[in-house]
């Protein structure tokens, strides 16, 4: 059956029936996302790999290069529910559409700033980099709307696992074309090929993906099978076309998200959540040069396995959760048991504090980062819990919370190790988050469901 795309299809469960197969776009509208969150996370991290042989060029020390890389998260946290309004407003789509090509643009343009040195070159990049932070911060809640509209509950586990698990992925997909570059042909290459990849990818993007009411290549069966299992699919109906761009959500919703005890515990666990994933992506390294003693070559190397492992243990922690709910577990249980039995294999990287083997190290770290991939089901339950009428600030809201921790984390670490000179104290550290989203979990957030805002209120 089609449809032209400007127009809304009519749910008709009768006519779903009478359907041979259902199609299946959720699943490549997954994909798409899966692929885009990969180029989100190179360009975000590129700073790092392109880095060192950008501060020789221009003549920067590591307070000049420690500004530039606070840059990027900075912006992302303030533009989180902006981002977020925006995406409510005019659509996940559009939006989405509008980041994909503006932070592709700026990652482009830090690759022409070879130009200028010393001062003006750190306020440069860091205008730059700021300027990407703010473009990709509508991008995860972005997701979660989507998966939100397109994803019935016994599925949305697994869809919002693959679209997380790029996180992980870039490293392993981008790492060694970032590195091939910066050696070869220098540090501009690396901006200039991640910038040309994102705005060439746009494309795709705008042609696969669509509100599923609005989508030209699902049929009838389909929106009425997701419909039936809690996809909000009307959730951006008519906004591709900007009809219903005037219907602004009401910003003191937020006050009740946040009056919310089991939406603070979601958010206040996904905190946590990140607290973890950047002691790997921030001191990790360091701490197996100094306090494991390997070459930084060998750190390097090592420090892609957890990566891997948690790339793994995100996309079977979505799984699992998904494969409990056909089983008829409660959608609480489905969610929490996946998280708590995560955060229980993350705590055991503090038996790296009792052994002094690099083999040992590396499988129990590989361990910790497999559980921290396996609980990582914060997005999930976002798509489980958003109120439709602001789906996307809801998703901004956790993802505001999550990355303050991004701020915080390397801070204290850093103090930790200043009067301490240990890293045995960090990890315990690490593992006490882990500890607390089990706790929040259990003990705050009750069960989980949709939330339903006071709209008189």
């Amino acid at each position: 059956m089609q449809h032209q795309s400007g127009e809304p299809k009519t749910l008709s469960i009768n006519q779903a029936a009478s359907q041979v197969k259902k199609t299946n776009v959720r699943w490549m509208v997954v994909v798409v996302l899966f692929l885009v969150t990969l180029i989100n996370y190179a360009d975000r991290s590129s700073i790092s790999l392109a880095g060192p042989s950008m501060a020789k060029e221009l003549g920067l020390n590591a307070v000049d290069m420690g500004f530039i890389f606070s840059a990027f998260g900075w912006a992302y946290v303030i533009f989180q529910l902006p981002g977020g309004w925006l995406l409510d407003r005019f659509g996940s789509k559009l939006i989405y559409s509008v980041g994909i090509f503006l932070w592709s643009l700026f990652t482009l343009m830090t690759g022409l700033a070879g130009f200028v040195t010393g001062g003006t070159a750190v306020l440069v990049i860091f205008a730059l980099r700021f300027l990407v932070g703010a473009a990709e911060a509508p991008s995860f809640p972005a997701n979660s709307r989507l998966v939100a509209a397109w994803f019935p509950a016994a599925e949305r586990g697994t869809a919002a696992a693959i679209f997380s698990s790029a996180q992980y992925g870039a490293t392993v997909f981008f790492a060694p074309l970032m590195g091939w570059l910066a050696h070869n042909y220098g540090w501009h290459s690396v901006f200039t090929v991640l910038g040309l990849i994102g705005i060439c990818f746009l494309p795709v993007f705008r042609k696969l993906v669509h509100a599923p009411s609005q989508h030209p290549m699902a049929n009838e069966a389909e929106l009425s099978y997701i419909e039936q299992g809690g996809a909000l699919v009307n959730l951006d109906r008519d906004k591709e076309s900007a009809d219903e761009a005037s219907e602004k959500p009401r910003l003191g919703y937020v006050k009740q998200l946040l009056a919310s005890r089991m939406m603070m515990g979601i958010y206040l666990a996904q905190y946590c959540l990140n607290a973890i994933g950047f002691f790997f992506i921030t001191w990790f390294p360091i701490y197996l040069v100094q306090e494991k003693h390997m070459t930084i070559m060998k750190a390097g190397f090592v420090a892609a396995i957890p990566a891997v492992c948690g790339f793994l243990g995100g996309l079977l922690g979505g799984f699992l959760s998904d494969v409990l709910i056909r089983r008829g577990v409660s959608l609480s249980l489905a969610r929490k048991l996946p998280i708590t039995v995560g955060m229980l294999l993350c705590c055991i990287m503090v038996a790296c504090n009792y052994t002094d083997s690099e083999t040992v190290v590396i499988v129990i770290m590989a361990l910790s980062f497999l559980g921290k991939g396996i609980g990582g089901l914060g997005w999930t339950v976002n798509a489980d819990t958003a109120p439709k009428q602001i789906a996307g600030l809801s998703g901004s809201l956790l993802n505001t919370f999550s990355n303050a921790s991004s701020i915080t984390t390397p801070i204290i670490i850093g103090y930790i190790l200043q009067k301490t000179g240990s890293f045995n104290d960090v990890l315990i550290f690490v593992i006490a988050h882990a500890v607390a989203v089990i706790a929040l979990y259990l003990l705050m957030v009750g069960r989980i469901k949709r939330f339903e805002l006071n709209e008189t209120a």
